[in-house]
């Protein structure tokens, strides 16, 4: 490190580091004063002190906040890192403690997912670790990317291509296809044929975070509906003789709620492989324990 390094280097507390987070993971002065007990103005002298030791605007002024440079997203990981070394340096010997815990986790998972594993997630939590809690965001792949890099997000779930520099892709559970239909359907009652599957009218779920087979897209699909959730899916056909293409895990969760009979697709079903993605290198204990829950819950 030469002496000009080292001279940035002496400027630079764990303070600004942690205002540098929250200003990424927020995007607005005011949430980030909150966050982490500051005043607005003590933000702002802050962002300044950052913005000269890295020699880059860093965070641009918008009207719907601050909106993070090019340099700041690179730098994102880097300052997660350095926050997590200097905790870990400071107490060697800390563990995190889910029933002490009150962290709130981020994820990010498609709708169908969250339907099958919350409520199991939920329960699991509230024996283990009942002042832990978290929110689910619906995104794209592009999205997730960003909100990894940026660190708003602890890990994301869904069906993702193949791995990508700076992550890691593991499996979660798998699932396929299946048809339902509401109990009493006139022409469904146990089994379907492709001919029907082909000529009763569809509902079905287009969103652009989902990613999968599109039905819609072959004309000789009859289709009535799309609706932006699966669950809508399911609660439209369990009222209608339409009928619904859906994950199969779901569908069978929900059946005898709805009313639904849940059948074979007339063909090979589409399979679905549901995965996590995250950092590589991220060393955090809690984000470790939270993916273990929700691998219980995605088997229970």
């Amino acid at each position: 490190m030469n002496d000009f390094d080292e001279s940035k280097f002496r400027r630079l507390d764990g303070g600004l580091l942690l205002v540098f987070r929250e200003l990424l993971r927020t995007g607005r002065a005011a949430r980030a004063a909150e966050r982490l007990g500051l005043s607005q103005p003590a933000i702002s002298h802050a962002l300044g002190r950052l913005r000269d030791l890295f020699d880059d605007p860093l965070f641009i002024r918008r009207p719907h906040g601050f909106e993070p440079t090019r340099r700041a997203l690179e730098l994102g990981p880097q300052v997660d890192a350095l926050i997590a070394l200097a905790g870990a340096a400071m107490s060697p010997d800390a563990a995190f403690d889910p029933m002490r815990s009150r962290r709130v986790f981020r994820i990010a998972a498609p709708e169908f997912v969250t339907a099958l594993i919350g409520a199991e997630l939920i329960l699991g939590l509230k024996q283990a670790a009942p002042g832990v809690t978290f929110t689910v965001g619906h995104s794209d792949e592009a999205e997730v990317l960003r909100a990894l890099k940026s660190g708003e997000i602890d890990f994301a779930l869904g069906r993702f291509g193949a791995a990508r520099p700076g992550y890691v892709v593991e499996p979660l559970f798998e699932d396929a296809y299946c048809v339902v239909a509401r109990r009493g359907h006139p022409e469904v009652a146990g089994a379907i044929d492709e001919a029907a599957w082909r000529r009763i009218g569809h509902v079905y779920a287009w969103n652009a975070a989902e990613t999968g087979p599109d039905v819609e897209s072959d004309a000789s699909v009859a289709m009535v509906a799309a609706v932006p959730q699966w669950l809508n899916v399911l609660m439209l056909v369990a009222a209608t003789d339409a009928i619904g293409t859906v994950p199969r895990r779901l569908a069978e969760r929900h059946a005898d709620r709805l009313g639904l009979q849940v059948v074979d697709t007339p063909f090979p079903p589409w399979a679905i492989a549901v995965s996590v993605m995250r950092r590589s290198g991220a060393a955090d204990p809690g984000a470790a324990w939270f993916l273990e829950q929700v691998r219980a819950a995605a088997t229970a």
